[in-house]
């Protein structure tokens, strides 16, 4: 397998430095999705809710094969529906991967010793239940905690680990010494791991909020992939965003969610009659902001 970091590099040369969020809101699906689970409680309405949220996953990867290098599918809002849910992340992963997209879990996973290795083997590992590309990680419980993830770069898989996220409440742990002992680390790693695209496995989390940072952190770690949330309804611009990415349009993958794969008001209408039609024309202008150029 090639490693993480030349998949993506080959990716996002074919298409753009993005990525879709896959976060299945109950109240956010077409109507007719919703139709099917409404009014029902328990069991009966995580099974329901499940089967309507793989269909419109299925809707989404069919759009955005070829045109994305990657999907990042939230965990929070498949394990909320139980097995029937976990059962559906399974199958998303496994069919975005056949299409020939990155699959970066958001799970923002962390712990020590056998833990940190069951939650590694269960989310990255190809033969394990999930066996995406990359795993989103916390790495507050110290540096041993990360070492189990770390050795699934080694084998082709990659990290984005938090770093400085795009939520006000982060700044008061992330900032000063805390981020700048983690990016320590990120180098570390890196500087073993570095392959022919000039980057390593281990990325980062970097808020496209952090429009006075974001030149500050590409700098100080050019080896480094980054992850970049806070585009759109979060308040960040694609002028932001572009501080992200290094002098050749490479370097991050700025991430929009909902304001790709959910309607606005105004679009409910349409997006409840044909989801497609109305995620294609969205798709189109967040590529329009960060397409890369020939």
């Amino acid at each position: 397998m090639l490693p993480f970091q030349e998949r993506l590099h080959g990716a996002v040369s074919r298409t753009a430095p993005v990525c879709v969020g896959l976060d299945p809101h109950l109240d956010r699906l077409p109507r007719p999705l919703r139709e099917r689970f409404e009014g029902k409680t328990g069991e009966a309405r995580r099974i329901a809710a499940a089967e309507a949220v793989a269909d419109w996953c299925a809707m989404l990867i069919t759009v955005l094969a070829n045109r994305v290098p990657a999907i990042k599918p939230q965990v929070a809002f498949f394990e909320q529906l139980g097995a029937a849910g976990w059962a559906v992340l399974e199958v998303t992963v496994q069919a975005a991967r056949r299409r020939g997209l990155l699959v970066v879990l958001d799970a923002k996973r962390g712990d020590i010793g056998s833990t940190a290795e069951g939650y590694a083997r269960a989310l990255l590992d190809d033969d394990g239940p999930i066996g995406a590309d990359a795993l989103t990680i916390h790495p507050y419980l110290g540096r041993d905690s990360v070492a189990p993830f770390v050795d699934r770069c080694r084998a082709g898989k990659g990290l984005f680990v938090l770093l400085r996220t795009s939520n006000p409440g982060g700044t008061a742990l992330q900032r000063g010494q805390v981020a700048d002992r983690v990016s320590g680390w990120l180098r570390d790693w890196n500087a073993e791991l570095t392959s022919a695209s000039g980057y390593g496995p281990v990325g980062a989390v970097v808020g496209g909020t952090l429009r006075d940072e974001l030149p500050g952190w590409r700098a100080a770690l050019p080896r480094t992939w980054f992850l970049v949330p806070g585009y759109g309804a979060q308040g960040a611009t694609a002028a932001d965003c572009r501080a992200s990415l290094d002098a050749r349009g490479f370097g991050a993958l700025i991430n929009s969610s909902r304001g790709v794969t959910c309607a606005s008001p105004q679009d409910q209408d349409a997006y409840d009659a044909d989801p497609a039609a109305v995620v294609r024309r969205q798709l189109d202008a967040l590529l329009a902001d960060f397409r890369t150029e020939p």
